[in-house]
Order: C-alpha cells, then structure tokens, then sequence
C-alpha cells in the first residue's frame, strides 16, 4: 500500500527507517550502502524530508545525521502508518493478546534498524500456549505478507539472555523492558 501512495523506493526506504524505530539514526553514505542505493538519490530524499520537517538533520563532526523529528505533526500518523505497513499492529493484536501471560515482546534484527528485509524477528517473554502462537503466526504471517521468526522465554531464561538484547537496537511491542 505505501508503495503505491509514494512511488520513490528510496523515500519508503527512508520512511520505514526512521519512522519504524522512532531511535534511528543514520547518515548518508550509511544510509545509501544500507539501501543499495546511489547517494544522490538517497540525499534527494533525505532534503526532502528535512525540508518538510519530518526529518531532523543534526551536525556530528564533518557528518550530518538524520532522525525522525518526533515533535512533527504528522509523526505519530506516520508512525502508525509504517507499523501497518509492516504489518505489527496485527502482530500485536492477532498474536499477543491470546496467548496467555505474556510479560514482553519485541522485534531485533532488521526491523527493530527500520530495515524492510521481509522476516521479523519476534522475540516473547512469559508463559505462553505455544501450539497455539504458532497457529496464530502462520495466520499473520499470511495477513501481512512477511516471514516471523519467534523465539520463546521464560523470565528466567530472558534474564540470561538480557545483556545480548540490550545491546542491540529492539523495538518493544508489548510491555516494558525493566
């Protein structure tokens, strides 16, 4: 559907970037590697969403980094939009609110960077009916059209674990990381 509202690849690229992860940062060399795009169209895009306000554009050195501008009128739409896009809120409505006692959830890997690679990796702390996350997976997976990827924890086990989560970029779905 975004796809079809905004035609430039690189501005949903960058949309998804920065607005999916409202912590993301990136520069442009960074940016148009990530993308596989030129630069040029990459800075395209870049002074069209700075000029619109719905990036900011902050001075690192010799280098310019980018983020959402959380404080924009439309970010939380936007906000909205991406995750419907990618298909969370289903996620989070379909699959977490049935399953039982479920004390956090979040998505690592590629998604949690704003990165589209159509595979989410889904991470879920708490007790949890597990034949039953699995039917409900393979139903949203069909809904939004991308592959999840689950892993499963006790609050024991999450605890081990919790060092290695913290020190990558997650985006929390349900619950609150203490």
């Amino acid at each position: 559907m975004l796809d079809y509202l905004i035609t430039s690849k690189t501005r949903v690229k960058l949309l998804l970037k920065f607005f999916l992860n409202t912590e993301a940062t990136g520069y442009l060399r960074s940016l148009a590697e990530e993308f596989g795009e030129s630069t040029n169209s990459v800075r395209v895009e870049l002074n069209r969403l700075t000029e619109a306000g719905l990036l900011e554009a902050k001075n690192e050195g010799r280098t310019k980094v980018y983020r959402a501008n959380t404080k924009h009128a439309l970010f939380v739409d936007l906000h909205s939009i991406v995750k419907k896009y990618i298909g969370i809120d289903r996620l989070v409505d379909d699959v977490l609110q049935h399953l039982g006692n479920v004390e956090l959830a979040f998505i690592t890997g590629d998604y949690a960077r704003g990165i589209d690679s159509g595979v989410i990796d889904f991470v879920i702390v708490g007790k949890i009916d597990e034949s039953y996350l699995y039917s409900l997976i393979k139903k949203s997976e069909k809904l939004i059209g991308r592959k999840i990827k689950v892993t499963l924890f006790d609050s024991k086990e999450f605890n081990r674990y919790r060092a290695k989560f913290e020190q990558q970029k997650i985006l929390v779905v349900w619950g609150v990381i203490k």
